[in-house]
């Protein structure tokens, strides 16, 4: 069942919500379910040491205002996507481009816990991550993805995404998108 298609009201009841420390069990479920898929976390974030939650939580909300970024980082949102109080997945934004981020990786990276894909979550989730970019101030957003993960490309393509070019890194072939907001 497609949970969203742009017309209805999902957007009401599922929201984008800052790290907080509220979502500490639903966000350790989260992680042991995608760990026992053995799937690779993505967001990257999601790979952060969790074991001093609340460490983590102020790890992530200060990487949005540049504090403590590790070296070659720039400044970046981390909003959980949360329907009914169910944490559903993850995405984060980067404010702006370094050299790296420009070739792969972008201004924004999400994912959906393996149980709620196919759903329509990350259609949702990168619609109103791309409303943050515009309050902080981006005009355009840059995604890649991986040439096999159709079901990204798609989130993206729905979201407007432009295919401007492939390329290849670690001899995996490379999307990368633009979404003028």
């Amino acid at each position: 069942m497609k949970l969203y298609d742009g017309d209805n009201d999902m957007e009401k009841s599922v929201i984008l919500i800052k790290p907080c420390t509220n979502y500490k069990d639903e966000y350790l479920d989260m992680l042991s379910e995608w760990e026992k898929s053995e799937e690779e976390l993505i967001p990257w974030t999601l790979n952060l040491d969790s074991t001093d939650f609340d460490m983590m939580v102020d790890k992530l909300n200060g990487w949005s205002n540049g504090v403590g970024l590790p070296d070659g980082f720039v400044e970046s949102s981390t909003y959980w996507l949360v329907n009914d109080g169910r944490l559903i997945g993850a995405i984060d934004i980067r404010h702006r481009l370094n050299e790296a981020l420009a070739y792969r990786g972008g201004h924004i990276g999400y994912g959906i816990r393996p149980s709620e894909r196919r759903k329509g979550y990350s259609t949702l989730m990168l619609s109103l991550a791309l409303k943050e970019c515009e309050k902080i101030g981006l005009s355009k957003v840059l995604i890649t993805c991986s040439k096999s993960n159709i079901g990204s490309s798609k989130t993206v393509i729905n979201n407007g995404g432009i295919l401007d070019s492939e390329d290849i890194s670690d001899g995996e072939i490379f999307q990368r998108y633009w979404i003028t907001l």
